[in-house]
């Protein structure tokens, strides 16, 4: 017997994507801060984006990891390295949290627990891109949020130096930079 799709939990799980903000601007006072979902989306939308553009990338994996890499935060929260809690205790819950949405989605829960291991360890050539993605979101979204709200949003751009080091990535990570610059340098 096939299990079913569990789809009214998994519309809540994803409910709760839609309606929850990203913890790193609420906690910098972003006014409408963007929610897990648009952070998600976007990624996805970026990794569609990267068809040969990388030698090797499987766009199409990367794209599903994109979608599922912070899923669990729908059950956990979106809990930031300020938020007081150990990385192994942050694993934990998110992987207790996945375990559960896999539980809902049975002909696919097997592939989404695997996407969300493998870039949580960062192993393979898609989950580097992935990181890469995630990182050069969040640093593109600070770069916006500063130039339309007027918030220091440094810590981002200070916590991601030296990080974005595969290409076109790293190019990507100097342009915004040299723009941000310029952009503060007029405001002086």
């Amino acid at each position: 017997m096939t299990s079913t799709l569990k789809i009214f939990e998994l519309l809540d799980v994803l409910d709760n994507l839609k309606h929850l903000k990203r913890t790193g601007w609420v906690k910098c006072g972003v006014p409408e801060p963007e929610t897990v979902a648009c952070h998600m989306y976007r990624m996805a939308v970026l990794a569609m984006a990267l068809d040969g553009q990388i030698d090797g990338l499987d766009v199409m994996r990367a794209v599903k990891m994109a979608l599922v890499h912070d899923i669990g935060e729908a059950i956990a929260g979106d809990i930031t390295p300020h938020c007081g809690v150990s990385e192994q205790d942050k694993f934990d819950l998110e992987k207790k949290a996945i375990d559960t949405i896999t539980s809902y989605v049975p002909s696919v829960g097997d592939e989404w627990s695997m996407l969300w291991k493998e870039y949580e360890e960062a192993a393979s050539l898609t989950a580097k891109v992935v990181k890469h993605l995630d990182k050069f979101d969040m640093i593109v979204q600070a770069e916006k949020y500063e130039e339309v709200h007027g918030i220091d949003l440094q810590q981002f751009f200070a916590s991601t130096v030296g990080v974005l080091k595969m290409e076109p990535f790293a190019t990507w990570d100097r342009e915004l930079r040299e723009k941000r610059n310029q952009r503060l340098s007029k405001n002086e």
